[in-house]
C-alpha cells in the first residue's frame, strides 16, 4: 500500500537548482521514487554529475542548462525536456542563493540579484513548465521555500523577502491552476547544509538556531524526501494545493 502510494513509476519529474545540495538530494529521491529525472542547473557540468550517480544506480536522468534569471534559456529547458519525454508531471523549483548583508549595506544590486533567483526565477519556470503540464493534463509544482519566509532573520532581509513572494506565489498559482488538475505547494526547509547556509553560517549564529530549534540539531538532506515524494505523489496528496509544508525540526513553531 505504502508503495503504491508514493510510486512515481511513469512520471517525469524537473528538478531545477538539481545541481546544489538539496537540489541533488531531490534528484536522487526523486529516482528511487521510479521518476525520470530532468537535472536542470546554471552549470551543465555539475548537473551532469548528479544524473550520471542516477543513470549509475539503475536509474534515468539527463542535464540540462538553464540559468533561471534569463527567460529565454528557461522556455529553451521545458521545450527540451518536453520534447526528449513528452511529457513533464512534477516540476521541483530548488534554485537558491543568499547573502548576509546587513539592511543599510544592502545594494540594489544584490537585492536584484537574490529576488532574480529566488523569486523571479520560480515564476519563469512555474510558467514555461507548467504550460507543458496544461498540455498533457496536470501535475504537480513544488516550490522550495524557507523557514525564513515567515521568521525575521537578521542579515537576510532580501532572502527572506524572496522566499516570502514564493510562498504567496505558491498559493496564487494553487487556485490559477486548479482547473488544469495542476496542483502547486511549496516545501520549506528549516536549517539545512545547503551551500549558502554554510557560507553564511556562524558557529555562534549556528549555537543561536540550535537553541530555537526543539529538535536539537540542523537538518540532514535526506529528512525532506519524505515530505518531497509526498507533495509528487497524486495518490498519496492529490488533494492537497496551496500548502506550505515546513521541515524545519519546529524552529517556526518556537519563533512565531
Amino acid at each position: 500500500m505504502i508503495d503504491r502510494l508514493f510510486s512515481l513509476d511513469g512520471s517525469v519529474a524537473v528538478v531545477v537548482g538539481g545541481s546544489g545540495v538539496l537540489g541533488s538530494g531531490f534528484c536522487r529521491a526523486l529516482s528511487g521514487a521510479g521518476a525520470t529525472v530532468a537535472v536542470v542547473g546554471r552549470n551543465l557540468a555539475v548537473a551532469e554529475e548528479v544524473a550520471a550517480g542516477i543513470r549509475e544506480a539503475g536509474g534515468q536522468a539527463a542535464a540540462f542548462r538553464c540559468d533561471v534569471t534569463e527567460p529565454e534559456e528557461v522556455e529553451a529547458a521545458a521545450h527540451a525536456i518536453e520534447a526528449q519525454w513528452g511529457m513533464i508531471d512534477i516540476l521541483v523549483n530548488a534554485p537558491g542563493v543568499n547573502s548576509a548583508t546587513p539592511f543599510f549595506e544592502l545594494t540594489q544590486t544584490e537585492w536584484r540579484r537574490i529576488l532574480d533567483v529566488n523569486l523571479t526565477g520560480v515564476m519563469l519556470c512555474c510558467q514555461q513548465f507548467g504550460r507543458a503540464m496544461v498540455h498533457h493534463g496536470g501535475g504537480s509544482i513544488i516550490n522550495v521555500s524557507s523557514a525564513s519566509s515567515e521568521i525575521p532573520l537578521s542579515r537576510v532581509s532580501a532572502y527572506s523577502a524572496s522566499k516570502a513572494g514564493v510562498d504567496s506565489l505558491t498559493r496564487w498559482l494553487a487556485r490559477e491552476l486548479a482547473p488544469h488538475r495542476i496542483r502547486v505547494n511549496a516545501l520549506a526547509p528549516g536549517f539545512f547544509p545547503a551551500e549558502q547556509n554554510r557560507r553564511i553560517l556562524s558557529a555562534e549564529r549556528v549555537a543561536s538556531i540550535l537553541a530555537h530549534t526543539p529538535a536539537g540539531r540542523l537538518g540532514q538532506p535526506g529528512e525532506l524526501d519524505g515530505a518531497l515524494l509526498w507533495l509528487a505523489s497524486e495518490r498519496a496528496s492529490g488533494f492537497v494545493t496551496g500548502a506550505v509544508i515546513r521541515v524545519d525540526g519546529g524552529f517556526t513553531a518556537m519563533t512565531i
